[in-house]
C-alpha cells in the first residue's frame, strides 16, 4: 500500500509542477511538456532520476519527465560502448517503441475520429 501512495504523491507532484508552469509562468502545454522532458533529461544525466524511480516506482516512471531520463540513459549507455555514434543510436534504441506506439495509435485514432486540420 505504501508504494501506491508514494507513486501517487510523486506522480501528482510532477503533474502539479507542470500545472504551475502553465498557470504561473504562462507556458503553453507544449512548452511545459518540453520543460518536463528537459528536466528529466538533466536529472537523468546527473544520476538523480533513477533513485527517484526506485523510490516512487510508477509515480516517476510514467510521467513525461521519464522520457527525458530514457533519452539520456540510452545515449550514455551506448556512448560508453560505441563512442559518439552510440549517442544517437542509444537515443533511438531506448525510445523507439514508445515513439512508434504514439505514431501508430495516433494514426488509428485519426481513422476513427475526424481530425481537425
Amino acid at each position: 500500500m505504501e508504494k501506491f501512495i508514494l507513486a501517487f504523491v510523486v506522480g501528482g507532484a510532477i503533474c502539479v509542477l507542470g500545472q504551475i508552469l502553465i498557470d504561473v509562468f504562462r507556458l503553453t502545454p507544449a512548452h511545459m511538456t518540453v520543460s518536463l522532458v528537459v528536466a528529466g533529461a538533466i536529472l537523468g544525466g546527473l544520476g538523480l532520476y533513477e533513485p527517484l524511480i526506485k523510490f516512487a516506482g510508477a509515480g516517476a516512471s510514467v510521467p513525461i519527465s521519464s522520457f527525458g531520463n530514457s533519452l539520456v540513459s540510452g545515449a550514455l549507455a551506448e556512448a560508453e560502448k560505441n563512442g559518439i555514434v552510440g549517442v544517437l543510436t542509444g537515443i533511438f534504441e531506448v525510445t523507439s517503441a514508445g515513439i512508434s506506439s504514439a505514431i501508430i495509435f495516433g494514426f488509428m485514432a485519426s481513422l476513427i475520429f475526424k481530425p481537425k486540420g
